[in-house]
Order: C-alpha cells, then structure tokens, then sequence
C-alpha cells in the first residue's frame, strides 16, 4: 500500500504551480484538507466566508469530490486526521502572519510528538517575506529601495499542475465555513448589515478567466487605475488573497510596470508583517499614541453613517456601497473613504480597518491593516497626515462624469445633470442629503490634533 501523507490547504486554494502539493504528491498518497479554523474566521463578516466556501467547493470539484473539510482547533484536527489515516508526514504553504507563525509552531510540536514529519514549503509571495534585505541586513521600511532590492531577487516561472493520488476521507461540508465564524463583532458596528455581498466568481477556472481578461487590457493601466468609473483594475485581489492563483503566476503572464509595482506593494507589506507582527494592531509613528480621535457614542454613530454610504459626499458613498453589495471597492476610493475617516470624521484607523475585513472578499491582513496606517500617516513608508483627500476634488479628477458615483448611490442614479455642482445651480447637490461635515471645518481640525500629538 502506498505512503499516505497529509496536504493541509490555507492561503493556496489551488492546483497548479504549487510545489508544496507537489512535494506531498511525490510523497504518495494524499490526503487534501482544509481545517475551518474560528481563529481565522471570527474577525471575517458573512461575505468573506461565503467567498471562501465557494472557493473550497470549486477545490473540491477540481479535486474529484477528495477535498476533506473539518472543523477545529488545526493542532487537533490534523493530528487526529494523521493517526486516522495513517499519515507518516504533512505538508503546507508556509505562513508568515502574525497568528499563522504560532499555529503553524503548534501543529508541527503536536504532530512531530507523534512521529508525523512536518514541511511547510513555499510561500504565498513571489519572494518570501525576510528575504528582501538592506546591505546591512536590515528589513526595508521603504517601499522605494524595497521594490529595488525586491526586482533582483529570481521569481521562478510557474509550475504546471501535477497528477496527485487523492485518498478519500470523510469531512464537513464546505457550507460549513460560512456558517461558522463572524463572531468577534465590535461595538460600534451598531446594526450594520451582515448580510453577505454577491461577490465575483470562485475558483481557479475564474479566476485565471480574469487574468487573461486583464492580461489583454493591462497596457493601459498605469494611465486608468486611478479610474473607478472604468473596468481598469485587476480585480484578482481575493484570487491572490487565498491563493486561487500564486503571483508567479501573475507575474508571468502581466508584466506592465505600474502593475508590478502593485504586486510588490503586496509583498512590501507583507514583508512588514513578517518583521513588526505589532503592526497588525499599533502604527509605526511615535505619535500615534498622542493622536486624539474620538471613540464614544457619537462617534460610532459617525462610523455607521460612514459604513452605510450615507455622508452626504457621493464618492465616499459611492465606495461604501460597493463595498456593502460587492465585498470589494476600487483601491483609488479606499484611499478617499479611509482618509475622510480618519481626518474628517477624527476616528480610529483601527475601527475602519476591522469593517473593511469584516465586509471585503479580499480581506488580506497585511495589505489591509497597512493600507490603512499609510492613509491616517502613522505606518511605514506613509503618506504625511497634512495629506488629506478632498472627496469632492477626488470625484471631479477621477469620477469625470459621475458614472462610478451612478452605479452605487440610487438616488444620484437618474440625474442628468454633472454631479460636481455646488448647492443651488441645479445640480445632484440639490438632489442628494446635505453632507454631514464641513470640509474646511474638519480639516483644519484634523491638522490641529496633529500637531499637538507632534508637538515636542
């Protein structure tokens, strides 16, 4: 009888170019899991875990129906799986997240006691977190010479999918996942929808549909990013998030500059998790400490009119109810709705960042938490806090003519008329809830908490 070994899926919810499946396939038999883990799962609104049962369905379904879905603490579970079915040794992705790092300890102790050899292989980077260093040895807190130092590092061309001798065992359902988990809900969520979005299609067949599709228009995109009125982005933010696709693979087949710099803004901030795991929870500049933002009733009440897209500045409700119905936002409106936050509405980085992971299908730690501290201007390699986004400008620059604005905001959805007009010329202005704050008001509040928390 053939070896029976383990193969434990996490952020790599696919078949090819995956040199850990592989290993575990050269191996003999394999047993494919995926361990629901309420660690993982606790922090992820109803979206996301929709998505990821989806995802896991189509696993299967490219698996021949072998894909083992179980439930638990992972330490536990895959040490029971083993004994089961007799595995002599298990085999995963590596994880370099905060949590990921400790589990991962966890399981390779309880399993090893037990005989069962444990490899964690490969990465969900290009280049894996650690290795980009400075002359010195030194992490980068840079994005400039870390994409430097990052270009000369040898990305290996994609594997293609290998034959695995999948072993049958008995699990959950997928469905299960997206019962599960949801339950680490803050406060000041107050009665926020739950709801899952209709998120994009699942899978690797999908997602490398979207791929090629944005291979043919990648040419343009440095010129039309910045364009949420346009189908101009990638849109494969979540396939890389749980690893439906590997950024070898996308590399490979796009290789516009301005998009590669966006794949290693992903590995930049990936690489800073690895090195400051702090950074999933605290800023990086001293004063954020000293930073006053409001955080009582008034304040969540501030945030819910935030989260529902109802400010009164179409743009930022534009994004928020993209996000609401969709489970993903435009990167050029996520910069404009967490600026107007954190520097307009003088609230938490922290509070935005957990509604952005509880509602996004491509809820990533690091590109998420660190994304947010470069907006409020206490991360690394951030943009100075004086940098504060203009909702109206933002709209009238990259939202010419309203269209993106149209698509989510109904009330705004029949007007004929241009949406950047002041009150009273007849305009959306006069069709639409008057805005909560004052631009001029709130900015000039913002710089003034700013330089008491910088003051010496």
């Amino acid at each position: 009888m053939s070896a029976v070994s383990l193969y434990w899926f996490r952020r790599d919810l696919r078949l090819a170019d995956h040199p850990a499946l592989g290993a575990a396939a050269a191996a003999g038999d394999v047993v494919g899991v995926f361990v629901a883990d309420d660690a993982l799962l606790a922090p992820a609104g109803a979206t996301r875990r929709a998505y990821l049962a989806a995802t896991l369905d189509a696993l299967d379904r490219a698996m021949g129906g072998a894909l083992c879905v179980r439930v638990g603490d992972p330490a536990e579970v895959l040490l029971g799986l083993a004994l089961e079915v007799g595995a002599h040794a298990l085999f995963a992705s590596a994880d370099f997240g905060p949590y990921g790092r400790e589990r991962d300890h966890r399981v390779a102790a309880a399993l090893g006691a037990r005989g069962v050899v444990v490899h964690f292989l490969d990465s969900p980077y290009a280049v894996e977190p650690g290795v980009v260093r400075t002359a010195n040895g030194d992490p980068y807190r840079v994005f400039t010479p870390f994409r430097r130092a990052w270009s000369r590092e040898v990305v290996p061309t994609p594997r293609r999918e290998v034959a695995v001798g999948w072993r049958l065992t008995s699990g959950e359902p997928s469905a299960s996942v997206a019962r599960l988990g949801g339950t680490r809900r803050p406060w000041y969520f107050g009665d926020l929808d739950d709801g899952p979005a209709a998120a994009f299609g699942a899978g690797e067949s999908a997602a490398h549909e979207r791929l090629e599709d944005f291979a043919r228009r990648a040419r343009d995109y440095g010129a039309t990013r910045n364009r949420p009125d346009l189908d101009a982005t990638s849109r494969l933010s979540a396939y890389l998030h749980f690893g439906v696709l590997h950024p070898r693979q996308v590399l490979d087949l796009v290789g516009e500059e301005a998009f590669v710099s966006e794949i290693v803004w992903r590995e930049f901030y990936g690489d800073v998790l690895f090195h400051r795991p702090d950074s999933a929870r605290q800023g990086l500049h001293a004063a954020e400490g000293r930073l006053r933002v409001d955080r009582d009733e008034a304040a969540a009440l501030r945030f819910q009119r935030w989260a529902r897209g109802e400010t009164g500045f179409p743009l930022v409700d534009a994004g928020m109810r993209q996000l609401l119905t969709e489970g993903w936002m435009h990167n050029r409106v996520r910069m404009v709705v967490a600026s107007f936050l954190v520097k307009h509405l003088h609230l938490d980085w922290r509070w935005g960042a957990r509604w952005f992971m509880w509602r996004l299908v491509d809820g990533d730690l690091a590109s998420n938490q660190h994304g947010w501290q470069w907006c409020a201007g206490v991360g690394t390699d951030a943009a100075p806090f004086h940098r504060i986004f203009n909702p109206t400008l933002q709209a009238e620059r990259f939202d010419p003519e309203g269209a993106y604005v149209r698509r989510y905001v109904s009330e705004l959805a029949g007007v004929d008329a241009p949406l950047i007009h002041q009150p009273g010329a007849g305009g959306w202005a006069d069709r639409y809830p008057a805005p909560m704050i004052d631009l001029a008001d709130e900015r000039h509040e913002a710089l003034a908490r700013w330089a008491a928390a910088t003051r010496p």
